[in-house]
């Protein structure tokens, strides 16, 4: 199992920009095994059910955004410090929600592991 802080969440004006981080450790854990896996973000607005945002594989291209942030957010991962990021530029009210971190192993179809979550909060 492995452990997933959020941390970067916060209040910005529209237009404004965020830069979320995930710090993944557990026991036996080695940058090693965190290249095994894929990280990602998700999250949810208040109402609404959990949602998929950026997914990224340990290397090549192998990045998926959602539709509704393409263009804005940009996911990125740092195998050897266990860290995964998204920066999040021209946000909007609508990306108002709390953002979770996850990780499932490559080649599962299923995110096991998720951070507490970090409130990103958009004003108009």
């Amino acid at each position: 199992q492995v452990q997933l802080v959020e941390s970067g969440g916060g209040l910005v004006q529209a237009g404004g920009s965020l830069r979320l981080s995930c710090a993944a450790s557990g026991r036996t854990f080695s940058s090693y095994v965190f290249s095994s896996y894929v990280m990602g973000w998700f999250r949810q607005a208040p109402g609404k059910e959990r949602e998929f945002v950026a997914s990224k594989r340990s290397s090549g291209a192998f990045t998926k955004y959602a539709d509704s942030v393409k263009g804005r957010f940009t996911i990125s991962r740092d195998n050897a410090k266990n860290m995964v990021y998204l920066q999040m530029n021209s946000l909007k009210p609508e990306d108002t929600a709390v953002y979770y971190c996850a990780a499932r192993v490559t080649g599962n179809t299923e995110y096991n592991s998720w951070g507490q979550g970090t409130q990103v909060t958009v004003s108009s």
